[in-house]
């Protein structure tokens, strides 16, 4: 049931945001969507999307876990439209690979005193870093096309993470904030590294 209210509110946020980026847009073809199916499949946006459905049913209440996705899908469109137009920000890539370090930390705390509003907030300011790379990268086809891509490949991560969330806490209960608490320190690595790699 928690699940099916999650699925059901993070398809009406991503329905929402396509109907923002087709009156934006008019015409995309094939190539353009397929660039948006791939593209958040890099490393740093898949574990960052990943993560932050995993957090959502961690740290959230069980009728309130669809706000993180919900949240990440809204920022990542807007914000993607405006990379799309040119805005970016001084070491976007750099900035992207700490939010994964960030989302490692907030898996870390998502038990304990980080507060819900304060979560949601962080999920915003990193999607948008990430729809900025986003938006940036628009094929010559059309922004409309390779937007429905993304999204759609987001939400999926989305529920991926969602599905890994509600497995660690029904199979390992009461260790279910040891396990979290692994996965947020090796998620923190990860971003570490992939910051490591951009640096070189």
């Amino acid at each position: 049931m928690q699940a099916k209210t999650i699925r059901r509110a993070t398809a009406a946020a991503l329905l929402a945001g396509l109907a923002g980026a087709a009156q934006a847009h008019t015409g995309h073809g094939t190539s353009s969507l397929l660039e948006g199916l791939v593209h958040p499949f890099g490393p740093d946006h898949l574990l960052a999307m990943v993560a932050v459905g995993i957090w959502s049913v961690s740290a959230l209440p069980a009728n309130k876990a669809w706000q993180g996705p919900a949240t990440f899908l809204l920022a990542l469109v807007a914000s993607a439209v405006l990379g799309m137009m040119g805005l970016t920000v001084p070491y976007l890539e750099h900035a992207i690979s700490l939010s994964v370090v960030m989302f490692g930390a907030m898996l870390i705390l998502a038990a304990g005193p980080l507060p819900p509003a304060m979560g949601l907030g962080l999920i915003a300011a990193a999607a948008s870093l990430h729809g900025l790379a986003h938006g940036a990268e628009t094929p010559e086809t059309g922004f409309a096309g390779y937007a429905l891509g993304f999204l759609l490949t987001t939400a999926v991560l989305h529920i991926g993470g969602v599905g890994i969330g509600l497995a660690i806490k029904r199979w390992l209960g009461r260790r279910s904030g040891l396990a979290l608490g692994s996965l947020g320190a090796a998620l923190s690595a990860a971003g570490v590294y992939l910051f490591s790699q951009l640096a070189v």
